[in-house]
């Protein structure tokens, strides 16, 4: 049994793989608070056998959750091997492992348990978040687009710069000219007449005449 947010996730697998586990499995973290592999490997197991995690930290919640299961192996006569925590209740792997690092264990396992959850919701909060903003960031992206086809077509079909205006909800009109402009739509009314130029074109036009008569 291997649990996501884990740093030896790897390397635990692999030992697994090499002690000759028969079945490796792994809870994924959308499943994390119900957990149906480890509920499942529960009803599984039988008389006589061996279940191996990581740590008794990742693989239960905390000292109540501890108990039962330590009930539940004792009474199948199931063997426990915990990897990082170097203990093994068949005697038989871990010799140097003392009766202090076990109690250490018993007592850490609460906060233990609790950080690892915590660092798993906070993993999963913050996909939630960037898959949320892509789909903002797309649905921005078709806003945009729907409004400037708005802007087109109520320009093409004569309506005023000032209703398009309005109904476009932009802060100024020169959005709407420049929306126009992008779309290479030919301007054809008042004072706009043809592609809207550059500012530095536009302003200021006897001085910009001055400027070439002087420097010719």
């Amino acid at each position: 049994m291997v649990t996501p947010h884990y740093d030896n996730l790897e390397a635990d697998r692999s030992w697994m793989n090499e002690y000759g586990c028969i079945q490796i499995i792994e809870e994924s973290e959308e499943n994390e608070k119900t957990r149906p592999l480890w509920k499942k490997l529960m009803l599984s197991l039988e008389r006589g056998d061996e279940v191996v995690i990581t740590k008794f930290s990742n693989a239960l919640r905390g000292s109540r959750e501890l108990a039962i299961f330590l009930e539940f192996c004792r009474v199948k006569v199931i063997r426990v091997i915990s990897i990082r925590d170097r203990i093994d209740s068949g005697d038989i792997l871990f010799p140097d492992t003392k009766a202090s690092a076990i109690l250490e264990m018993f007592g850490s396992l609460p906060d233990e348990a609790l950080a690892l959850r915590k660092a798993a919701a906070h993993e999963t909060k913050l996909k939630q978040k960037m898959i949320l903003s892509a789909d903002d960031m797309s649905k921005f992206k078709e806003s945009k687009k729907e409004k400037e086809a708005t802007i087109i077509n109520m320009y093409m079909a004569g309506y005023p710069i000032d209703e398009i205006w309005r109904a476009c909800g932009y802060k100024s009109r020169s959005s709407i000219f420049r929306v126009l402009n992008e779309n290479n739509i030919k301007l054809n009314r008042g004072k706009h007449s043809g592609p809207i130029k550059k500012w530095s074109e536009r302003k200021n036009p006897i001085i910009n005449r001055d400027k070439q008569e002087s420097s010719e």
